[in-house]
């Protein structure tokens, strides 16, 4: 047996990480749909409308847990080009290593621009990307991306293990390059508003969110962030009543540290069926995707 998968078993019979439900529909994807979203795994995705693409928090180098607790964490380049060959613009909700680490490289080989909180930005700095690529914000003003305009709105980091947010602060000035995971403090938090060809989708960065931020604004797509979610009371009812989305994509499920194109689990204290039958009691549909899964919205 491999060590990979020896950690699937023994993780599996410690109760720490769970198996990706496979009774959850899935659509077909459709080529000539207005709107696919591919998941990238953690809180990442790629939403490309109108021969566009915009990506949100990719993160697909996935350093194994050794190496995110005792080295410098460097974006696996080569991984970066084969799975996203394209992109636009890059969107950066906050600054923790699994949503940024690999946002500066992806630029990089694609020209996008990245787009993010000041603290975001100076991860970008750090790894050498240049002001021409990168577009600062504080969030409410609407940037436009080709046929998109993208809102960054301002948002919380959600309480994880121990009801604890871990790595809070700031990043004032470019942090070490590599870094190590503790230099990436998450910094300003937004969520994304991103309306294109009269769609609207709403990428809830962490599972947090500030409902006056988003008061008035509703969506077609939620991408809705799972870890954390039972520290933050009626946290899906109350996001699917406010934003009133027809769909509801759960991200930030899968365990981080194992290989995007290996086997997915679910993160410790996930509870995946129980998340998406609340999705559903709150009259939405949920889609559950796999890592680099992509959904059409359907007609």
């Amino acid at each position: 047996m491999s060590a990979l998968g020896l950690h699937y078993r023994v993780a599996r019979r410690a109760g720490w990480v769970g198996d990706l439900p496979t009774n959850e529909p899935v659509a077909p994807v459709n080529p000539d749909a207005p709107l696919q979203l591919r998941f990238l795994g953690t809180a990442g995705f790629e939403l490309r409308a109108q021969g566009h693409t915009l990506v949100l928090d990719p993160f697909v180098s996935r350093p194994s847990l050794r190496q995110t607790l005792f080295d410098r964490l460097t974006p696996d380049a080569a991984l970066i080009r084969r799975l996203i060959p394209h992109a636009d613009d890059v969107l950066i909700g906050h600054a923790h290593h699994d949503h940024v680490l690999d946002g500066p490289e992806l630029c990089r080989q694609t020209g996008a621009r990245f787009i993010g909180g000041p603290d975001a930005c100076n991860v970008a700095r750090a790894a050498g990307l240049p002001e021409s690529q990168i577009v600062s914000t504080t969030g409410r003003e609407g940037i436009v991306s080709g046929p998109a305009t993208v809102r960054g709105v301002p948002s919380v980091h959600a309480k994880v293990y121990f009801n604890k947010t871990f790595l809070a602060g700031n990043i004032p000035t470019p942090p070490p390059w590599p870094a190590r995971a503790s230099d990436l403090l998450h910094g300003l938090v937004l969520d994304w508003e991103i309306e294109v060809g009269g769609l609207r989708v709403v990428h809830i960065d962490s599972a947090d969110f500030l409902p006056e931020e988003h008061r008035g604004r509703t969506c077609d797509v939620l991408c809705l962030c799972a870890i954390g979610r039972r520290y933050r009371p009626h946290y899906t009812a109350e996001a699917i009543r406010l934003l009133r989305p027809r769909w509801v994509i759960p991200c930030h499920w899968d365990v981080m540290s194992t290989p995007i194109e290996a086997r997915p689990l679910t993160l410790p204290g996930v509870d995946l069926p129980g998340f998406l039958a609340e999705i559903r009691e709150a009259g939405a549909e949920p889609v559950l995707l796999p890592p680099l899964a992509t959904w059409s919205l359907p007609a």
